[in-house]
Protein backbone atom coordinates (compact mmCIF):
# COMPACT_ATOMS: atom_id res chain seq x y z
CA UNK A 1 0.00 0.00 0.00
CA UNK A 2 2.82 2.38 0.57
CA UNK A 3 3.13 2.77 -3.50
CA UNK A 4 -0.34 4.86 -3.01
CA UNK A 5 0.58 7.79 -1.50
CA UNK A 6 3.95 8.35 -3.93
CA UNK A 7 1.88 8.09 -6.61
CA UNK A 8 -1.27 10.35 -5.11
CA UNK A 9 1.95 12.65 -4.00
CA UNK A 10 3.05 12.39 -8.37
CA UNK A 11 -0.65 13.28 -9.79
CA UNK A 12 -0.21 16.56 -7.41
CA UNK A 13 3.02 17.43 -8.27
CA UNK A 14 1.85 16.84 -11.88
CA UNK A 15 -1.01 19.30 -10.98
CA UNK A 16 0.69 21.82 -9.56
CA UNK A 17 3.18 21.96 -12.32
CA UNK A 18 0.77 22.34 -14.57
CA UNK A 19 -0.64 25.15 -12.79
CA UNK A 20 2.23 26.95 -12.72
CA UNK A 21 2.67 26.38 -16.28
CA UNK A 22 -0.82 27.35 -17.29
CA UNK A 23 -1.20 30.21 -14.75
CA UNK A 24 1.95 32.12 -15.17
CA UNK A 25 4.21 30.70 -18.04
CA UNK A 26 1.69 33.46 -20.31
CA UNK A 27 2.65 36.13 -18.54
CA UNK A 28 6.51 34.91 -18.03
CA UNK A 29 6.79 34.50 -21.91
CA UNK A 30 5.44 37.79 -22.86
CA UNK A 31 7.74 39.67 -20.18
CA UNK A 32 11.04 37.56 -21.32
CA UNK A 33 9.76 37.75 -25.35
CA UNK A 34 10.34 41.56 -24.15
CA UNK A 35 13.33 41.00 -22.43
CA UNK A 36 14.88 39.45 -25.32
CA UNK A 37 13.99 42.07 -28.12
CA UNK A 38 11.75 39.66 -29.52
CA UNK A 39 13.64 36.42 -29.81
CA UNK A 40 10.11 33.71 -28.79
CA UNK A 41 12.38 31.11 -29.11
CA UNK A 42 14.91 31.74 -26.37
CA UNK A 43 11.88 33.25 -24.33
CA UNK A 44 10.29 30.04 -24.35
CA UNK A 45 13.46 28.55 -23.19
CA UNK A 46 14.15 30.81 -20.35
CA UNK A 47 10.45 29.89 -19.38
CA UNK A 48 11.05 26.47 -19.07
CA UNK A 49 13.84 26.94 -17.38
CA UNK A 50 12.15 29.50 -14.34
CA UNK A 51 9.24 27.41 -13.89
CA UNK A 52 12.15 24.31 -13.59
CA UNK A 53 14.06 26.33 -11.17
CA UNK A 54 10.76 27.87 -9.41
CA UNK A 55 9.21 24.30 -8.73
CA UNK A 56 12.88 23.23 -6.97
CA UNK A 57 12.84 26.52 -5.11
CA UNK A 58 10.59 26.23 -1.81
CA UNK A 59 10.79 30.02 -1.22
CA UNK A 60 8.92 30.70 -4.71
CA UNK A 61 5.91 29.28 -3.12
CA UNK A 62 3.27 31.20 -0.40
CA UNK A 63 1.84 29.90 2.69
CA UNK A 64 -1.06 28.24 0.46
CA UNK A 65 1.92 26.33 -1.12
CA UNK A 66 1.06 28.52 -4.66
CA UNK A 67 3.86 30.05 -6.65
CA UNK A 68 4.17 33.73 -6.20
CA UNK A 69 4.66 36.07 -9.15
CA UNK A 70 6.51 38.54 -7.55
CA UNK A 71 9.20 35.22 -6.90
CA UNK A 72 8.24 33.82 -10.69
CA UNK A 73 9.32 37.49 -12.25
CA UNK A 74 12.98 37.25 -10.11
CA UNK A 75 13.78 33.82 -10.94
CA UNK A 76 12.87 34.65 -14.69
CA UNK A 77 15.10 37.88 -14.68
CA UNK A 78 17.90 36.28 -12.93
CA UNK A 79 17.96 33.13 -15.38
CA UNK A 80 17.41 35.66 -17.92
CA UNK A 81 20.69 37.42 -16.73
CA UNK A 82 22.60 34.10 -16.15
CA UNK A 83 21.69 33.24 -19.97
CA UNK A 84 23.45 36.49 -21.51
CA UNK A 85 26.44 34.98 -22.68
CA UNK A 86 29.51 37.28 -21.25
CA UNK A 87 30.01 38.71 -24.83
CA UNK A 88 27.09 40.59 -24.54
CA UNK A 89 26.93 41.63 -21.09
CA UNK A 90 30.26 43.38 -21.17
CA UNK A 91 30.77 45.97 -23.69
CA UNK A 92 33.40 45.25 -25.87
CA UNK A 93 36.85 47.02 -25.65
CA UNK A 94 37.76 49.89 -27.93
CA UNK A 95 40.61 50.57 -28.91
CA UNK A 96 42.28 53.84 -28.15
CA UNK A 97 42.66 54.74 -31.70
CA UNK A 98 38.89 54.62 -31.77
CA UNK A 99 38.94 56.62 -28.50
CA UNK A 100 40.38 59.51 -29.74
CA UNK A 101 38.72 59.73 -32.74
CA UNK A 102 35.54 59.85 -31.24
CA UNK A 103 36.55 62.62 -28.80
CA UNK A 104 37.20 64.53 -32.07
CA UNK A 105 34.55 63.27 -34.53
CA UNK A 106 31.91 62.87 -31.71
CA UNK A 107 31.30 59.47 -32.36
CA UNK A 108 31.06 58.16 -28.89
CA UNK A 109 27.63 55.53 -29.48
CA UNK A 110 26.46 56.67 -25.63
CA UNK A 111 26.18 60.31 -26.54
CA UNK A 112 25.13 59.02 -30.38
CA UNK A 113 22.23 56.93 -28.59
CA UNK A 114 21.32 59.42 -26.22
CA UNK A 115 21.10 61.75 -28.78
CA UNK A 116 18.88 59.65 -30.98
CA UNK A 117 16.69 58.95 -27.72
CA UNK A 118 16.28 63.06 -27.31
CA UNK A 119 15.16 63.31 -30.81
CA UNK A 120 12.44 60.75 -30.78
CA UNK A 121 11.50 62.00 -27.72
CA UNK A 122 11.06 65.70 -29.15
CA UNK A 123 9.88 64.35 -32.45
CA UNK A 124 6.67 62.43 -30.70
CA UNK A 125 5.85 65.54 -28.74
CA UNK A 126 5.25 67.43 -32.19
CA UNK A 127 2.20 67.47 -33.52
CA UNK A 128 0.71 64.58 -35.23
CA UNK A 129 0.44 66.83 -38.59
CA UNK A 130 3.75 68.14 -38.11
CA UNK A 131 5.83 64.50 -36.81
CA UNK A 132 4.08 62.80 -40.16
CA UNK A 133 5.64 65.46 -42.38
CA UNK A 134 9.24 65.44 -40.83
CA UNK A 135 8.89 61.63 -41.12
CA UNK A 136 8.36 61.39 -45.01
CA UNK A 137 10.44 64.44 -45.21
CA UNK A 138 13.34 62.79 -43.55
CA UNK A 139 13.46 58.71 -42.60
CA UNK A 140 11.36 58.25 -45.85
CA UNK A 141 13.57 60.60 -47.38
CA UNK A 142 10.94 61.86 -50.17
CA UNK A 143 10.52 65.08 -51.77
CA UNK A 144 7.83 67.72 -50.99
CA UNK A 145 6.21 66.65 -53.63
CA UNK A 146 5.67 63.30 -52.70
CA UNK A 147 5.03 64.09 -49.29
CA UNK A 148 1.90 66.60 -50.42
CA UNK A 149 0.83 63.87 -52.68
CA UNK A 150 1.17 61.43 -49.90
CA UNK A 151 -0.65 63.48 -47.40
CA UNK A 152 -3.12 65.26 -49.42
CA UNK A 153 -1.80 68.25 -48.95
CA UNK A 154 -0.10 71.32 -51.74
CA UNK A 155 3.59 71.80 -51.89
CA UNK A 156 3.40 74.98 -49.41
CA UNK A 157 2.06 73.39 -46.74
CA UNK A 158 4.49 70.35 -46.78
CA UNK A 159 6.82 73.12 -46.52
CA UNK A 160 5.92 75.01 -43.85
CA UNK A 161 4.91 72.33 -41.83
CA UNK A 162 8.32 71.29 -41.96
CA UNK A 163 9.61 74.87 -41.26
CA UNK A 164 7.24 74.94 -38.39
CA UNK A 165 8.34 71.30 -37.17
CA UNK A 166 12.13 72.04 -37.50
CA UNK A 167 11.77 75.38 -35.61
CA UNK A 168 10.30 73.34 -32.85
CA UNK A 169 12.71 70.70 -32.61
CA UNK A 170 15.44 73.28 -32.08
CA UNK A 171 13.96 74.82 -29.22
CA UNK A 172 12.54 71.04 -27.79
CA UNK A 173 16.73 70.29 -28.36
CA UNK A 174 18.26 73.40 -26.34
CA UNK A 175 21.79 73.49 -26.67
CA UNK A 176 22.24 70.95 -29.42
CA UNK A 177 23.75 71.48 -32.31
CA UNK A 178 22.02 69.45 -34.42
CA UNK A 179 22.48 69.57 -38.41
CA UNK A 180 19.22 69.00 -39.22
CA UNK A 181 19.65 70.12 -43.09
CA UNK A 182 17.43 70.68 -45.82
CA UNK A 183 14.91 68.91 -47.21
CA UNK A 184 15.12 66.30 -50.12
CA UNK A 185 13.73 68.48 -52.54
CA UNK A 186 16.14 71.44 -51.96
CA UNK A 187 19.13 68.83 -52.62
CA UNK A 188 18.58 68.33 -55.96
CA UNK A 189 15.96 65.04 -56.35
CA UNK A 190 13.56 65.65 -58.86
CA UNK A 191 10.11 66.92 -58.11
CA UNK A 192 7.29 65.57 -59.46
CA UNK A 193 4.99 67.76 -61.51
Amino acid sequence: MPAAPSAQASEADEAALRHLQQVHGPVLLSFLTRLTRGDVRRAEDIVQETLLRAWRDPEARNAEGRWSRASLFTIAKQTFIDQVPATEARPGEVPDEDVETNAHTGGDPIDQTLEAAEVRAALAALPERLRITLVEIYFQERSVAEVAEVLDVPPGTVKSRTSYALRALREALPGREFDIGEPPAERGRPRRA
